[in-house]
């Protein structure tokens, strides 16, 4: 009987831990450039991110992907644009993708999410075998 008691409640623990680091993600992040914050929510059984401020959004709320090198996507807005998506995985790693920068205008197929001490993301976005990788840090 203590035995069955011991793995009961060792398995309540590993299911209360696996949505509370989950949940460790979600919320809005600093991008750590040009005063940029995305929110990560949870798009589905996926997580996905957006754009919800960055200092030239403040001096102009209606600013356009202008730096998109695809001509077709120049006239999306930044604000709420969707710049994480499709991330599965957890608790601490998430796969997925597309990536996308709208500061340089560039994006990845494929991105990694990775949680770090101190409330930080590494957030890496790959071409095929080059990988650029910020670390963002968490503000709400």
């Amino acid at each position: 009987m203590r035995t069955q008691v011991i793995i009961v409640v060792g398995a309540v623990g590993l299911i209360a831990s696996a949505p509370a680091s989950a949940a460790d993600i979600t919320g809005v992040w600093a991008t750590g450039s040009e005063g940029g914050r995305v929110e990560i929510y949870r798009c589905g059984a996926a997580l996905c991110g957006k754009v919800i401020d960055a200092a030239r959004l403040r001096a102009n709320p209606d600013l356009r992907d202008v730096r998109n090198s695809d001509t077709r996507l120049r006239q999306r807005r930044i604000k709420n644009l969707v710049v994480l998506n499709g991330f599965k995985g957890g608790p601490n790693e998430w796969k997925g993708g597309p990536v996308y920068d709208p500061e340089t205008g560039d994006g990845a197929s494929r991105g990694y999410l990775k949680l770090l001490a101190g409330g930080k993301l590494e957030l890496k976005g790959c071409v095929a075998f080059i990988c650029r990788t910020k670390i963002w840090t968490k503000v709400g």
